[in-house]
């Protein structure tokens, strides 16, 4: 293992929270900051430099036999897409919960 290799995982792994909890209001410290759009713009700085790096060492032709990468990037890229609207399937049924128990206040 290189130290690219190590970095091309650590950078997609750590876009997953940043962009989830981004997307989901949660509160998490980046390098950007504690903000929503802080965490979604470092999570996507994230993926953008391992998809940069992995590219640059094993180019594109590898993205679909890496099955590790590729996995990791299909769930990230699924969220990616799709994170909006479960985050306002779930978002709606919280609060449409929570208002019918008076739990929020």
């Amino acid at each position: 293992m290189t130290i690219i290799d190590f970095l091309i995982g650590m950078t997609l792994m750590n876009a997953m929270p940043h962009f989830v909890l981004g997307t989901w209001k949660g509160r998490m410290f980046s390098a950007f900051g504690f903000g929503n759009i802080q965490n979604i713009l470092y999570g996507l700085l994230n993926f953008l430099a391992s998809i940069s790096l992995f590219l640059y060492k094993y180019g594109a032709e590898q993205l679909t036999s890496n099955g590790i990468y590729a996995g990791a990037l299909t769930i990230l890229l699924i969220y990616l897409l799709t994170g909006w609207y479960w985050y306002s399937i779930f978002h709606k049924r919280y609060h449409a919960n929570a208002t019918t128990t008076g739990a929020e206040k």
